[in-house]
């Protein structure tokens, strides 16, 4: 019997309609929108590029390049990007982030010329009224300036993906005019944001229904509709499910949910969750280079991966208490890795490339011990584990090898 038969399932107890059943693509903000955090180390091109090929292995859909309208490093990094997906032939496909202005745009057009990637381009602007009010724009100023920038991306042979920041505060009416505007004038995807991470997963899913019914049926066009969350009230991943349910394509995101202030949707758990859920089509894809990828980011970015971070985190699949570790325990004497990962995490660990741990400290019970030595070809001599047992009973803290090691050496 498969441990998936032994679970009854009350994540499937939902409408159907509410379970994104069709194919969800997902862009990576990882070396753009990630790297605004005033914490974070701009990466190399070296190690840049190492990230970029773990995005093609875990079939992560499109990155942003970065902004070339910053400046010369990032024109640098930008077309050295490009240079290795044309090289290597990458499925990935490329945009890059661009203000509503000449100067961010035609630098993205001279890459293109340059490499020979198609590069979309992601011409964002601002769009709620507090924004509006902040720096004294009017609603005309945005239409025109939004007519003018995709106008202007197109007669450049950009494909335009047209972001307004802030869609999450912004009333409906300027929401259709803006959006309706991009389209009319040559846009191929439009993309909601929650820049200031206020939206909760019933907004964003209300937010996201209403560009749908209200911009995108109605223009006639086959228009991509994506979402971009951010955070700050710990919603990120929820409000990018809540899109999908309302019909959003593509769910923006960055590893470990890098960003400005508290950062982006998490890509990795992205990635895990639509695994999960069944989602094509990333319910067959080969998800075990997902660790090497956020390993990958923290080094590059400086950022830490908290012990207690989903899957990737050094805890995730790991227990030294009593009961947990002795149910795991017998799943394994059955011969059953389903079943060990399963019976005490909601993560099947094996389709991520790890297993679970079994470690030994102060609320282990014996079965940890013998577990433990038996892993390790160790004879487990009633000795041998009295006096690990007891060193973990006195601890205030998961015995560490070296811990456990000594305790085998001074019984031999």
């Amino acid at each position: 019997m498969k441990a998936s038969d032994l679970i009854y399932d009350w994540n499937r107890a939902l409408p159907l309609e509410l379970l994104p059943t069709r194919k969800v693509s997902l862009n990576d903000e990882t070396l753009r929108d990630g790297l605004q955090s005033p914490s974070v180390r701009d990466p190399s091109i070296t190690e840049k590029i190492e990230i970029l090929h773990l995005m093609e292995a875990l079939g992560i859909d499109s990155l942003d390049l970065g902004l070339p309208g910053a400046g010369p490093r990032a024109v640098e990094h930008v077309e050295a990007l490009a240079r290795e997906i044309v090289s290597q032939r990458m499925n990935i496909q490329a945009n890059c982030a661009a203000r509503t202005h000449e100067n961010d745009i035609r630098p993205i057009a001279e890459i293109v010329q340059r490499t020979g990637l198609k590069i979309d381009a992601a011409t964002f602007i601002g769009s709620s009224p507090i924004r509006r009010y902040t720096e004294g724009w009017t609603e005309d100023f945005l239409l025109e300036t939004t007519e003018k920038a995709v106008r202007l991306a197109v007669s450049l042979g950009l494909e335009v993906m047209y972001v307004t920041e802030d869609t999450s505060r912004c009333d409906p009416e300027m929401v259709k005019r803006l959006y309706s505007t991009a389209i009319n004038c040559g846009a191929k995807a439009i993309v909601v944001c929650d820049t200031a991470g206020h939206a909760t997963p019933m907004g964003a899913y209300a937010l996201v229904k209403f560009v749908i019914e209200e911009v995108v049926r109605p223009c006639g066009e086959k228009m991509r509709v994506d979402w971009h969350g951010h955070c700050d009230r710990g919603f990120a991943l929820a409000n990018s499910m809540a899109a999908l349910a309302a019909g959003a394509d593509c769910i923006h995101a960055c590893a470990l949910g890098t960003g400005e202030r508290v950062g982006n949707t998490q890509m990795d758990q992205m990635l895990v969750n639509l695994k999960l859920m069944g989602v094509p089509p990333w319910v067959t894809q080969d998800l075990t280079r997902l660790k090497d990828y956020c390993e990958a980011v923290s080094r590059a970015t400086g950022v830490p991966v908290p012990p207690n971070y989903p899957v990737v985190g050094e805890d995730a699949f790991r227990t030294a208490t009593g009961v947990h570790a002795a149910a795991v325990i017998k799943a394994y004497r059955k011969n059953d890795v389903e079943l060990a990962n399963a019976i005490y995490s909601g993560v099947p660990s094996q389709l991520f490339g790890m297993e679970q741990v079994i470690d030994i400290g102060p609320m282990s019970g014996k079965s940890n011990v013998l577990f433990w030595l038996e892993r390790r070809g160790i004879a487990a001599s009633e000795e041998v584990v009295d006096r690990i047992y007891k060193r973990a009973k006195s601890s205030d803290h998961t015995l560490t090898e070296a811990e456990i090691r000594e305790c085998v050496r001074s019984v031999r």
